[in-house]
């Protein structure tokens, strides 16, 4: 619909076609050399401050030398996440957990010999419980020692972490980060960049329109890359080829752009 009427070969703001901003390169760059190093790495940001991105970034990074098992499902028992893990290595993932911890060291262990680096990433890792994060990390234990285990994770993992009881896990944490918020010029030209990359002009979005998404999003990514897509959205409804604050305005009056302002 939207690449219809703007005439475009791919879609705007999609969740696979995003650029890694300045402070999400940093830390993609980070995250890399960890990887060549061995370590445990946490990526804590509230919901929507782009650590999706930066986690697709690393699993499409060089497939044929970083292997990176990505475990999105973690709303799950350790028996459950480790059946995930070895989908996600590609490996026969049915007998006892013995067995499967047994092939996924195996296969850890194959691609450590094949020259290849290795950095599992699990998200969401903020709703597995403490008692199975710590299995999995004595699981982890017996991966080659230049293996980085990524958590990516919301704020509420560090509060975990920082009891007591969990130390032996803080402990071994070798890189984290916290993602912030977009500043409104960095906002801006995070919109300015996608339009860049679909080769729609900046000028599609109004000065007007455009200082209402980005004070509306409130300096978070997904907020920010909804609005536009609803916009454009509107904006091929009325069939006009600029996005105005009218168009704008009428998303932001749906109830569930209405509830969070509210809120805030």
């Amino acid at each position: 619909m939207i690449r219809a009427h703007f005439g475009l070969d791919r879609n705007p703001f999609a969740n696979d076609n995003l650029a890694l901003l300045p402070q999400q390169q940093q830390i993609f760059d980070t995250l890399r050399v960890h990887c060549q190093q061995g370590g445990l790495c946490l990526v804590v940001g509230e919901p929507g401050t782009g650590k999706s991105v930066i986690k697709q970034a690393l699993a499409l990074h060089d497939p044929k030398r970083l292997i990176t098992p990505v475990v999105n499902r973690t709303l799950h028992t350790y028996h459950c996440v480790l059946r995930i893990l070895c989908q996600a290595f590609q490996i026969d993932s049915d007998g006892l957990d013995f067995h499967c911890e047994k092939r996924l060291i195996e296969e850890a262990l194959r691609i450590n010999h094949a020259g290849k680096m290795l950095a599992p990433i699990i998200d969401d890792a903020h709703l597995i419980s403490m008692h199975d994060l710590r299995r999995l990390r004595l699981l982890f234990d017996d991966f080659p020692k230049n293996h980085n285990l990524i958590l990516v994770a919301q704020p509420g993992l560090l509060t975990s972490l920082a009891l007591m009881p969990n130390e032996d896990i803080r402990s071994r944490v070798t890189y984290s980060v916290l993602l912030p918020k977009l500043a409104p010029d960095d906002m801006a030209n995070f919109i300015r960049g996608e339009l860049d990359r679909v080769a729609l002009p900046h000028a599609t979005f109004s000065d007007d329109a455009l200082h209402l998404i980005v004070r509306a999003s409130e300096g978070v990514l997904r907020h920010a890359r909804n609005l536009c897509m609803a916009s454009l959205i509107e904006t091929v409804r009325d069939r006009a080829r600029t996005v105005d604050l009218k168009q704008v305005n009428r998303v932001l009056l749906q109830p569930h752009w209405r509830e969070q302002r509210e809120v805030s």
